[in-house]
């Protein structure tokens, strides 16, 4: 079930009739984890032949009102004033994926080592973005972000010292990772490449207000450098160069490390998830399908994040061991089983309740159980 705020924004913008369909489609994307017209139309629960159901869904994709501005932008901002105070820093992640003839550019919110998307277009052509199409993404975000200290997080594929100087005049921080040809000045008029500096592995170096790029020199920017530290036969093939305004090495390579989060949106949108690379659609439709995507994806976030609230996740998600690195699950897995955990305990709700019968000692365990379960179906 989507979020009191969710409902009440679709219904506004969308006919009852176009609510209905919309609602039916989402659970079932969330249930087949499957962004595939062609399968979602062979499951779509409607009394008519499947080739009927698959133009009904073309059709709904194609209505004008499936936009970002009108539909996603307004989802984002109740998401902002409700998780996130006013001055709060946040980051946000650049990046681009690309399978086929299809080149997505992608903006996403950095939130508990994943990311929600804010904002995404289909570039025009195959391979990197260029500064135009880079600054005109960020100029769609950046006004719903205004209440916030923003930090805008890149790869290497975004021509850091222009990027980072358009978005100096836009009062916004940034670390973008430089490429390891780039030059600074050491000395006055001694210039070196970064990939000659000394750093390596389980070192680190800060320049502060340094000149950056002998070509067309750039006066201003601070450059962190660290090399992770090899460890137990584990390698890092490359230092880390990254152009910042931070301030200090410890911050801007904290920041840095939150950009991962946007490959695990990627891999939870794609093989790990809904399998977006096997849509088969383009253009429009592809950039609404994404949207569909996006509901269902920050509906089991929000549902994450309330259920860790409520401290009821030990049903769902085994603790997170001392010695590991990482949670065994993340808030977008607990929101997902939590959904499908209750289901299943409504499904089979009368089998349950003969096996627990069989064993009445644990009755007490039962109990908090059926009250965890209840916690978790208020989430929805």
């Amino acid at each position: 079930m989507l979020p009191t705020f969710y409902q009440t924004h679709l219904q506004k913008q969308l006919t009852h009739a176009q609510f209905m369909l919309l609602t039916i489609l989402l659970d079932i994307i969330q249930s087949e984890k499957q962004v595939r017209l062609e399968r979602l139309a062979r499951v779509f629960p409607y009394p008519i032949t499947t080739e009927s159901r698959r133009r009904k869904l073309q059709r709904f994709l194609d209505i004008p009102q499936l936009t970002i501005a009108l539909i996603w932008f307004p989802l984002i901002a109740y998401w902002l004033t409700t998780y996130c105070s006013v001055g709060q820093s946040l980051s946000i992640a650049i990046d681009r994926s690309q399978w086929g003839c299809i080149n997505l550019f992608t903006i996403a919110l950095i939130w508990q080592k994943r990311a929600i998307p804010l904002y995404w277009c289909l570039l025009p052509k195959l391979g990197n973005s260029n500064l135009q199409e880079q600054t005109l993404a960020l100029q769609q975000v950046l006004p719903l972000l205004k209440e916030y200290k923003v930090i805008v997080l890149g790869d290497r594929e975004f021509c850091s010292v222009d990027l980072g100087s358009w978005l100096k005049t836009m009062g916004v921080s940034f670390c973008l990772r430089l490429k390891k040809n780039y030059c600074l000045e050491t000395e006055n008029l001694i210039w070196q490449r970064l990939d000659q500096l000394g750093v390596v592995p389980g070192t680190s170096l800060y320049f502060q207000g340094v000149r950056v790029r002998k070509t067309r020199p750039v006066v201003g920017f601070d450059i962190a450098c660290k090399w992770k530290r090899n460890y137990q036969g584990l390698k890092v093939k490359d230092a880390w160069f990254i152009l910042t305004d931070l301030g200090s090495l410890p911050v801007a390579i904290s920041a840095y490390k939150q950009r991962m989060g946007i490959e695990e949106m990627f891999r939870d949108c794609k093989t790990g998830g809904y399998n977006l690379e096997g849509s088969g659609l383009r253009g429009e439709r592809l950039i609404k399908m994404i949207l569909l995507m996006a509901i269902v994806y920050t509906r089991a976030i929000f549902q994450g994040t309330e259920i860790q609230k409520k401290q009821v996740q030990k049903y769902l998600s085994r603790h997170k061991d001392k010695r590991q690195k990482y949670r065994r699950r993340s808030t977008f897995g607990v929101g997902l089983d939590g959904e499908q955990w209750v289901n299943y305990l409504e499904q089979y709700s009368l089998e349950v309740q003969e096996l627990m019968k069989l064993t009445r000692n644990k009755r007490r365990f039962y109990q908090q159980g059926i009250r965890a379960a209840t916690l978790i179906r208020s989430s929805f």
